[in-house]
């Protein structure tokens, strides 16, 4: 019970529902995506990834000097359902919002 507490305490900050949004949407991603796409400092991301990492919501892999996170590939079932669930509910104004955000933010890097 105390791993599934973890999960939902995890998915209790809106910037590591962004976060969450952003991975389900768009697959794997830097940190620096997410500094610029959120406005947030890498510490603050790093921080808030750890958090989800914790969790079993997300997995990391270092290149270079940035660390690069997506969604766990194999889940256990109650994190499944989790993220089966996670997908279907971020949609709408807010997650495109979101999408546009990224998009500005990759033609930038280029």
């Amino acid at each position: 019970m105390d791993d599934l507490a973890s999960v939902f305490k995890a998915l209790g900050d809106e910037t590591r529902l962004d976060i969450m949004a952003l991975l389900i949407r768009h697959g794997e991603m830097c940190v620096c995506d997410f500094e610029g796409v959120l406005g947030i400092s890498q510490s603050k991301s790093s921080r808030h990834l750890r958090y989800l990492l914790h969790a079993g919501l997300v997995e990391n892999r270092r290149q270079g000097v940035w660390m690069h996170y997506r969604l766990v590939k194999k889940p256990d079932e109650r994190v499944k359902t989790i993220l089966a669930a996670l997908r279907r509910v971020t949609v709408g104004p807010r997650f495109e919002e979101l999408d546009a955000r990224l998009s500005t933010w990759l033609q930038k890097k280029k």
